[in-house]
């Protein structure tokens, strides 16, 4: 509910997420997923606590995440101002966590890092809106320079200064401490370079893509120091560090760095376990088909449109596509909680059966010289509608059934009578 009403007020002050809403919206964006990630992490603690854990609320717990990752991209694209380009933050959330549903289905383990979305992705989120409140958009420049002259540079020679404390204490050598610098100073570097030689302005151009990019080259980077901290390791540069420094110069499209690194450990996991198990790999990579066709349906339909739907009607396109993600997801993890069979569920491509008309649809506008034989808005508000129908009849049908058969309540602790 809380990110449904900040996705609400989103709508309200910014429909095509293209204006500047006030700033307490923004505040208020900042406090809504503050509360919903304290109580999604309470809720656990609660069902601990009582005794009370079940299937249903695991069911509930990543099904609910499922449609916060649509309804917190919707907020954040208020803040940001970022128009059709919501729809990618959309999706590299739905990207990471389909990633991990499906790896939780096959390995029965659901591993994350020491930094992960969760936690400090959702606080990085909400410390965004907050600050956007605080100065407001259009002054962003003007506090970025105050922060780099007074929070940036002072904290850097606070490091430095007390890493040298440490390694002359330890008789350690400075130069291979600074040395770990270096994979960040490149990365920065070779960013601004690519941009200031760039033809077609791609901060400016493109400054979702880049910055996401880089900002997954730079996690990488922190992972894998905390990882050597953890695992102490001798002190120095790691290769790895260097190696993502050479993707991000030659990488003609930052984007691709979501792919390389968080897509092939899912897929690496799997297989280990596929593996072991004597199963059949291309069974598993069936899962990965609804999700790939409702993003390529979804991303082909905007293209074919002449309404341009993801720049027009973001909410209308982003919360269909996003129940339709949450019914997968929620599909999914039916089916690891009741040890079905691994594979390709029915249900699941059934879910995407709108797609091809929506598609043929819009087609037709191109071969009708712009006029679709059905209004798009029309298609638009049926395929939210169908998507609310489809999510609700499959949330209220799992419940009602889970609940009979393990003599439970919904929303009650206690136990049915026998």
């Amino acid at each position: 509910m809380f990110l449904l009403l900040s996705a609400l007020l989103g709508y309200i002050y910014s429909p095509q997420l293209d204006s500047a809403p006030p700033r307490w919206v923004h505040f208020a964006h900042g406090l809504l997923l503050f509360l919903y990630q304290t109580f999604d992490a309470v809720d656990g603690k609660q069902a601990r606590r009582t005794n009370s854990s079940s299937p249903l609320g695991e069911l509930f717990d990543h099904g609910c995440d499922a449609l916060a990752c649509t309804f917190e991209a919707l907020a954040f694209g208020s803040t940001a101002m970022c128009g059709r380009s919501t729809f990618w933050f959309w999706l590299i959330s739905a990207v990471t966590f389909y990633g991990a549903t499906w790896e939780h289905f096959f390995t029965n383990t659901l591993i994350l890092p020491a930094i992960n979305g969760p936690t400090e992705g959702l606080m990085i989120i909400y410390v965004c809106h907050f600050f956007t409140a605080i100065v407001g958009i259009p002054t962003y420049a003007a506090a970025l320079y105050f922060m780099i002259a007074f929070g940036v540079i002072p904290t850097v020679i606070l490091n430095i200064s007390n890493i040298h404390k440490v390694v002359k204490a330890r008789n350690g050598s400075m130069p291979l401490a600074l040395a770990m610098l270096y994979p960040f100073i490149v990365l920065v570097g070779g960013v601004l370079v690519w941009d200031y030689l760039s033809p077609s302005d791609i901060l400016g151009t493109y400054p979702h893509l880049a910055i996401i990019g880089t900002g997954l080259i730079f996690g990488y980077l922190v992972g894998r120091m905390i990882l050597a901290h953890l695992c102490d390791e001798p002190k120095g540069l790691k290769t790895g560090m260097c190696m993502t420094v050479v993707i991000d110069l030659f990488n003609e499209c930052l984007f691709k760095c979501q792919h390389y690194l968080l897509v092939p450990s899912s897929i690496s996991n799997i297989h280990k376990v596929v593996k072991a198990r004597n199963g059949s790999m291309p069974l598993a990579l069936a899962m990965l088909y609804p999700f790939i066709v409702l993003v390529g349906g979804v991303l082909v339909w905007d293209y074919l449109s002449p309404s341009d739907i993801l720049g027009t009607y973001p909410h209308l396109a982003i919360i269909g596509t996003g129940l339709i993600f949450g019914y997968l997801v929620g599909r999914m993890i039916l089916a690891h909680l009741c040890d079905e069979p691994k594979g390709l569920k029915t249900g699941m491509c059934m879910s995407l059966l709108y797609l091809p008309f929506v598609i043929a649809n819009a087609l037709a506008s191109r071969l009708n010289d712009g006029v679709p034989l059905v209004d798009e808005r029309l298609v638009l508000l049926g395929y939210c509608l169908l998507s609310v129908a489809l999510y609700l009849h499959f949330a209220t049908t799992v419940i009602h059934e889970i609940t009979d058969a393990l003599g439970i309540y919904c929303f009650r602790i206690t136990r049915k009578e026998a």
